[in-house]
């Protein structure tokens, strides 16, 4: 293991239950419920778009492209509002971080927008200690597709650790929290772990590993698994 590439909203910021108000909100401008197990379930590894996007398909509505950004830029719009203060962090994120990052260069790849993870990862102290984000700009297919993983270790590999023996999709770590997340990571050829911070255990057991928090993690033994 050389790297570690960590999803964002609920691993390291409990940012969820935040967007899913949000997100049934938006959906309910067009007349739409989202409900809470739905959106769990569905929609928890893709980003604004995405999500958008097949709230359209899963209500038998051809995708309205004008409509879906408009959607996109008010939600943006009001979580910029509501994280104003900050969002507190999973419990065990931030000493975690600061304990990885003394060892191995690190990442995030997410769905959520750059100036999101930027100023919420400030406000916890730990900008510093990403020097690579992939983010909702930096793709065009969202999660599960590898796409975001990809642009995460592409930009990891130019960093000076790796410029005499290139990093590889094998020697990185992703730790997600969605089903679909984990599949991204997989689809790179990246192992996983999930941490129960969303979603039950069963609902992720196809990660390489699962634990409830921070605190359970074991790296010392995922480390003698690569």
């Amino acid at each position: 293991m050389r790297a570690l590439i960590f999803d964002f909203d609920g691993i390291l910021v409990d940012s969820e239950p935040l967007i899913l108000e949000l997100t049934q909100q938006m959906a309910a401008q067009q007349g739409w419920t989202l409900r809470a197990e739905e959106y769990y379930r569905d929609y928890l590894a893709l980003d604004d778009r995405g999500i958008v996007e097949r709230l359209y398909q899963s209500h038998g509505r051809r995708v309205d492209r004008a409509r879906v950004e408009e959607l996109v830029e008010w939600k943006a719009r009001a979580y910029q509002q509501l994280i104003r203060d900050g969002l507190p962090p999973q419990p065990g994120a931030v000493e975690f971080v600061r304990g990885v990052a003394r060892r191995f260069p690190l990442a995030i790849a997410s769905g959520s927008l750059r100036a999101e993870i930027e100023y919420l990862l400030g406000k916890l102290g730990l900008r510093e200690k990403f020097p690579v984000l992939a983010t909702a700009e930096d793709f065009k297919r969202s999660k599960p597709d590898p796409e975001v993983y990809l642009k995460a270790l592409e930009r990891l590999q130019r960093l000076e650790s790796f410029r005499a023996k290139p990093l590889r999709p094998a020697e990185c770590l992703a730790i997600e929290d969605a089903p679909g997340g984990v599949e991204s990571a997989h689809s790179a050829g990246m192992k996983c772990l999930a941490l129960t911070h969303s979603l039950p255990a069963e609902e992720l057991r196809h990660a390489d590993w699962v634990c409830g928090s921070f605190a359970e993690v074991d790296l010392a033994k995922i480390e003698a698994a690569f």
